[in-house]
């Protein structure tokens, strides 16, 4: 029996798991579009859900030394939150918004996560006559307008399309746009911070928002939720998000906080405990809730080897990214526009590889598409962590930046389709969720990580360049365990597929 035949029997396994759930009701398919302009601009309309959540990312990431002394700081773990803070909301939501889109329907949430996005961009705009901590708020805020809007994006995506060649190929566009989003937004953010003013990124960003909320009401098609005739509270599980979302955000933050001020202070490691011990509380209510969250029993081994190659490697492409910008601004003293340029053939880079990841995905198993992702992520980190400072970009720097798009566009689609393929429509916000909150969240605590890592090494900051490295470092061990995950999830697909043969087509 092949690799595809036994993880087809897995998915459909799951699928039967899934379909006794207490939520489970009728199936309802959401229309394709009739014409192919149409379908165009509802894949366009949908996708740039993906889009504008790299862009956001990007925003703060491109221009971070000029935001950084617009309010007067230059501390590294400060600067670091710029990023982490939206990280942290868009991972750590994403779950409830996935019940919430399952429950009430993904096409509201989806215009509500972009009429959101725009308030708190054009917020995180006027956070310059504030302060830092006004800009940090806002950028966390801001974050969960992507938050709403992955799940339920790639709901509707997965509600509207039959697993197939198809299918996978829209999913792969969907991944696509994630390297062009932030060169979009790190190009806009950098043209708008050196030759006008830094808010008017996320003033423009604002407007865009409001212009996709306006076209997602009239593209995407009624998305009809399941009728459950249940109390919401229980519906919604309102225990499981509560301590969920308090331990994802006590973990991240003393993480993220530590190399700020020390992880010597009390509440730094304090925070982290209460974080774990509402984490355990979490996969405790879970195991006994009528509506869970996250169904722990009904996901295959194979989703579970898989969420974790993701966590694994973009944790890694996090550090990559942030520390790359810092690299390239700070030590070859590039100014954001010129780093934005230099950034630019990830774009081209990532639809190559979401192209042949569509192709891929419908003729190799999943672990073999994530051992390659991972392998990408690996390699792309090595190249830029022993990248001299004085070699010219078109060396490592330029190589880095085309192999890293491998690992985010192979690992991501492989990941959202598998999921969304062996869970049935009224729950393909749950199977969204579960992949955009390892990628999301990965980011965030990866960056913790690192700077913990990069405050420990640079010798109180008298050698950046070695705290950067440090990172990079932390981001390959990383990687590599992602590697070691996917090696384990192929070898064990392999002998778990000689297993399932029958004994007379062995011998044959």
């Amino acid at each position: 029996m092949s690799d595809d035949s036994r993880e087809n029997k897995l998915d459909k396994r799951s699928s039967e798991s899934l379909h006794s759930h207490p939520l489970q009701q009728t199936q309802s398919h959401v229309p394709k579009p009739e014409s192919l302009l149409a379908e165009v601009m509802f894949v366009g309309v949908v996708a740039c859900a993906q889009l504008m959540t790299q862009a956001g990312l990007a925003q703060s990431i491109a221009p971070l030394t000029i935001i950084g002394d617009s309010f007067g700081t230059k501390n590294p773990g400060q600067l670091s939150w710029f990023a982490a803070g939206y990280s942290l909301t868009v991972g750590t939501f994403i779950l409830i918004a996935g019940r919430l889109g399952d429950t009430y329907g993904h096409k509201k949430l989806f215009v509500l996560g972009f009429l959101w996005y725009s308030l708190w961009s054009l917020l995180a705009g006027f956070s310059v006559y504030s302060n830092q901590i006004f800009f940090d708020c806002c950028r966390a805020f801001q974050g969960l307008g992507p938050a709403f809007l992955l799940p339920n994006a790639l709901a509707i995506l997965g509600r509207t399309y039959e697993p197939g060649e198809r299918k996978n190929f829209i999913f792969s566009i969907f991944g696509a746009t994630a390297p062009g989003g932030f060169v979009l937004g790190a190009v806009f953010s950098s043209i708008f911070s050196q030759l006008l003013w830094w808010p008017w990124s996320y003033w423009v960003m604002s407007i865009a928002c409001l212009a996709l909320a306006i076209s997602g009401i009239l593209v995407i098609p009624h998305t009809p939720s399941p009728k459950i005739e249940r109390p919401l509270l229980e519906q919604l599980d309102v225990a499981g998000a509560i301590t969920g979302v308090i331990g994802l955000i006590l973990v991240n933050f003393a993480w993220n906080q530590g190399p700020v001020v020390g992880w010597p202070t009390p509440y730094t490691y304090a925070l982290l405990i209460v974080g774990v011990a509402f984490l355990v509380a979490f996969a405790f209510i879970e195991k006994h809730s009528k509506f869970p969250l996250v169904p722990f029993a009904a996901l295959s081994r194979d989703a579970a080897f898989v969420l974790a190659c993701i966590a694994a490697g973009w944790s890694s492409f996090g550090i990559w990214l942030f520390y790359l910008w810092r690299f390239m601004e700070d030590l070859r003293k590039q100014s954001p526009l010129l780093s934005s340029a230099q950034i630019v053939p990830v774009a081209f880079s990532g639809l190559c590889a979401a192209i042949t990841t569509g192709f891929v995905l419908s003729r190799f198993p999943p672990s073999s598409v994530m051992l390659f992702a991972m392998t990408a992520f690996t390699v792309g980190g090595i190249l830029i962590a022993t990248a001299p400072v004085a070699q010219t970009y078109w060396a490592q720097t330029f190589v880095s930046i085309i192999v890293m798009p491998w690992g985010m566009d192979m690992s991501f689609p492989a990941a959202t389709i598998m999921l969304s393929n062996c869970m049935p429509r009224e729950h393909q916000g749950l199977a969204a969720s579960l992949v955009n909150t390892m990628v999301n969240y990965s980011i965030s605590l990866g960056l913790g990580f690192a700077g913990t890592i990069e405050s420990q090494v640079n010798d109180g900051g008298k050698d950046v360049l070695k705290g950067y490295r440090g990172s990079w470092y932390m981001g390959i061990g990383l990687s590599g365990l992602g590697i070691c995950i996917a090696v384990a999830y192929a070898i064990s697909n392999y002998y778990g597929s000689k297993k399932l043969v029958p004994k007379k087509d062995a011998e044959v």
